[in-house]
């Protein structure tokens, strides 16, 4: 029995859907019969300890991984569930300056960082790396989801409502719980793929066990290293260009568990740890054009294509205990995150060095390979959380309060002298190391920041029909100030099998500290000629003398009101529709050029022909609605599970806030571009209609997917039109085979129709190809093979 799909359409009834399915992590061959289901509490959408997903009284989609950790085509969870989850975003990018080698995931079409994501009920750490380019996530810090092995989890709970007030900083558009397994027995699983054009070979094997420890404990360990090769998709062939997937290889372990600590207590304790090493291409520097700015004839009289190799590091671990304290449920914990990532650019030179050279009589060399410096994000969290539920107070009350207390780190470190100096001085060869010049001393920066917050939550039980919710929260930033946020969300069985439910909550989201530090000089390709463009840290000389001001919080208003309906065991239907508004929302701004009356002669005192800000300058709108059916039949002596689920979301720009200074020039605030892509990062209209059929050993596993419109904006802007991509479809098949009840083998396709985007002009898109990386992807038809074995 298809699992993921049951149990995501069970789990996103919300309060009165079926009970949520679960796959045992040790039963990965088990015939479909066999498997009984079970409910599953859910961490996110009630403080109430001892409650499941299917009475909480917020949309709660539970999806279980272990079906796409044994039997998926994809090898990874953002892509997991970006053809699980309609509502759910992740993309990969390709020349996207380290972006294209973490794959960042956002809800509801809005930013990776307005999405909480937790890890056992707690805060997980974003990473280092601010998204500059690609159409999803511009601008946007988040969670690196791929850092952690599929199966090591053993689901997701993707709370699709605005819940700062109840969690924090980031959950303007809801909040993802990644929930790790602590079941006794070992599993192992081995894949391999590639794309039907022959490239972008990918390389899994994973393993996961879990013993028995002390007189009551687990001890759960996952081991995985996977390996994905580049992928092409450049026009024409003998183009110098490499676009497509980058160069992936990830070594990553993870350690979860939990043991009695006397009567009352039990300790838990949770470790990750992965190293990755990645490189994606750059731009390809040519041998005229480019001559002596960016190129050196001795040494690539062809022209080249530079690499820009990342070394990642991701570090996470929480140490807790829960238990009792009289009628008290406690749970005490402390946890950490690091994430890294350094950048080596390899195949590359300084033009500047060359030049020099060249002009003092050498042969006109640089050296080909540049340390160029890095970032680092460490995030400490602790918490102290107290619950009790009073069944003598009308039909029931749950009381939770807690406090939270975080600090954060963000370092830049900044390169060798060799990849961002100017050796022969202006008019020459470029600064720094083509493809990604490296971070300089003036950007180098270690900084701190604390908060603390303080919560209160109480679930009331009205009566056997009405259950209401309210939320408070406090939060005290070092860097900006304080915020209260409030929530209220009800749920009322109308019958049985009936129930409506909304919500209404303000929230906020926090301005990163890479956000507000960031600062780097990279090169851009406008209508295929480079330029030099400086992001310049808000606060710096730039930003003040543009006229930027400090950054602040965003906050938002949230509206939620649904449906679910079981008019029988075996079909349900749910409906919500969603109203998030946000002001003062954080943006990457477009682009001043030298042009510029307050800022152009500082930038070319810099050498630099654009400067770019974060800014709190937009207030936004964003309105969907979220769908779902699923049935299940017995057919033909097997079981056949439907599940259809539909996400539309529209995000419209209010308005612009312009500083004082920059009053007049809100197009160069807000370009058309950037605009589109806030408002359209993302299709507007996504859906998955899944079929799956087991017979005896058999399993056979049909997914339609389909991603709407998206309109992006152009290099040139008006009159050249914008970039128009049309809705497409997809699909997702495989068949599986036990051969006993402990080996599985799964062979399969995904994008069978081998679709691509609309193409377009190549000098207006952001990644210089004839189309982003949008709705799918980019590369085409794939196919993979799996092996999996339980012990």
């Amino acid at each position: 029995m298809n699992r993921l799909y049951w149990a995501i359409s069970m789990a996103l009834a919300g309060g009165v859907a079926p009970n949520a399915a679960a796959q045992d992590a040790t039963t990965a061959a088990e015939p479909a019969e066999q498997v009984r289901s079970l409910e599953v509490v859910s961490v996110v959408g009630s403080r109430r300890v001892d409650r499941s997903d299917t009475e909480t009284p917020v949309p709660v989609d539970i999806i279980p991984i272990d079906k796409a950790a044994t039997q998926g085509p994809q090898f990874d969870l953002a892509q997991t569930l970006q053809y699980t989850a309609p509502s759910f975003t992740s993309t990969r990018q390709t020349g996207a300056d380290g972006a294209d080698l973490i794959d960042s995931a956002s809800l509801r079409g809005l930013g990776s960082d307005q999405t909480l994501v937790l890890m056992n009920g707690k805060r997980r750490h974003s990473v280092a790396l601010v998204n500059l380019f690609g159409a999803r996530n511009r601008g946007n810090t988040g969670t690196d989801l791929n850092s952690i092995p599929l199966l090591a989890i053993e689901r997701v709970e993707i709370l699709r409502d605005g819940a700062a007030a109840q969690y924090g900083s980031d959950a303007i558009a809801g909040v993802m719980n990644i929930a790790l397994k602590r079941s006794t027995g070992c599993q192992t699983v081995f894949g391999y793929g590639e794309y039907t054009r022959g490239d972008g070979e990918n390389l899994l094997g994973t393993a996961y066990c879990g013993f028995g420890l002390g007189s009551d404990g687990v001890l759960a360990i996952t081991a995985e290293y996977s390996d994905r090769d580049r992928s092409d998709r450049s026009e024409p062939r003998d183009n110098p260009r490499t676009i497509g997937d980058s160069k992936v290889e990830n070594r990553t372990l993870y350690i979860n568990g939990d043991n009695p600590i006397g009567a009352d207590f039990t300790g838990y304790f949770t470790a990750g740890f992965q190293d990755r090493r990645a490189s994606s291409a750059a731009f390809a520097r040519d041998a005229d054009e480019d001559v002596p700015s960016r190129n050196s004839l001795a040494m690539y009289p062809d022209g080249f294509v530079p690499f820009i190799n990342g070394d990642l590091e991701d570090r996470y671990a929480t140490l807790g205990a829960r238990g009792y304290i009289g009628d008290w449920h406690a749970d005490f914990s402390q946890t950490y995150g690091h994430n890294e990532l350094f950048y080596t650019i390899d195949n590359t030179l300084n033009a500047s060095i060359a030049n020099l050279d060249l002009l003092s009589g050498g042969a006109g060399i640089s050296p080909t390979r540049f340390d160029a410096g890095g970032l680092l994000f460490d995030q400490y969290t602790t918490n102290i959380d107290f619950s009790r539920f009073y069944d003598q107070i009308l039909f029931g009350m749950n009381l939770a309060f807690g406090a939270e207390y975080r600090r954060e780190n963000y370092e830049i470190v900044a390169g060798e002298p060799g990849s961002y100096i100017d050796a022969d001085g202006a008019g020459g060869g470029n600064a720094g190391s083509q493809g990604f010049p490296g971070f300089q001393p003036g950007d180098e920066t270690d900084t701190s920041r604390h908060s603390k917050a303080l919560y209160g939550d109480i679930e009331l039980l009205v009566n056997e029909r009405l259950t209401t919710q309210f939320a408070l929260r406090m939060e005290d930033f070092s860097d900006f100030g304080s915020t209260l946020d409030g929530k209220l969300a009800l749920a009322w069985h109308a019958t049985d099998d009936f129930v409506l439910r909304g919500s209404v909550s303000t929230g906020f989201r926090a301005p990163s500290l890479q956000q507000r530090l960031f600062s780097s000089t990279f090169t851009d390709f406008i209508s295929g000629e480079p330029v030099d463009v400086l992001l310049a840290p808000n606060g710096g000389a730039v930003a003040v003398a543009a006229g930027i001001p400090d950054l602040t919080e965003e906050t938002s208003v949230s509206y939620t009101i649904g449906a679910t309906w079981r008019p029988s065991a075996s079909l349900s239907f749910t409906v919500d529709a969603y109203r998030i508004e946000i002001d003062d929302r954080i943006v990457l701004s477009g682009r001043f050029d030298t042009s510029d009356p307050n800022i152009g002669a500082i930038l070319e005192s810099l050498q630099v022909g654009q400067a770019q800000f974060f800014v709190n300058s937009v207030d936004t709108r964003t309105w969907g609605v979220d769908l779902t059916a699923s049935h299940e039949a017995d057919v033909a002596g097997g079981t056949l599970q439907t599940m259809l689920a539909y996400n539309y979301n529209r995000t419209e720009v209010q308005d612009i806030h312009a500083p004082a200074s920059l009053i007049g020039r809100e197009d160069v605030l807000l370009s058309e571009r950037e605009r589109l892509f806030i408002e359209q990062g993302a299709p507007r209209s996504k859906a998955v209609l899944g079929f799956d059929y087991t017979t005896g050993p058999w399993n056979a596993d049909l997914k339609l997917i389909y991603f709407g419109s998206q309109t992006l904006g152009t290099f040139s802007g008006p009159p050249a039109p914008n970039q128009r991509y049309n809705a497409k479809a997809s699909a997702d098949v495989s068949v599986s085979y036990a051969f006993s009840d402990n080996t599985r083998l799964t062979l399969g396709a995904a994008n069978v129709f081998d679709t691509f985007p609309t193409r377009q002009d190549p000098d207006e898109t952001d990644n210089g190809h004839v189309f982003e990386s949008v709705q799918f992807g980019l590369n085409g038809a794939s196919w993979f093979a799996r092996l999996a074995h339980r012990f």
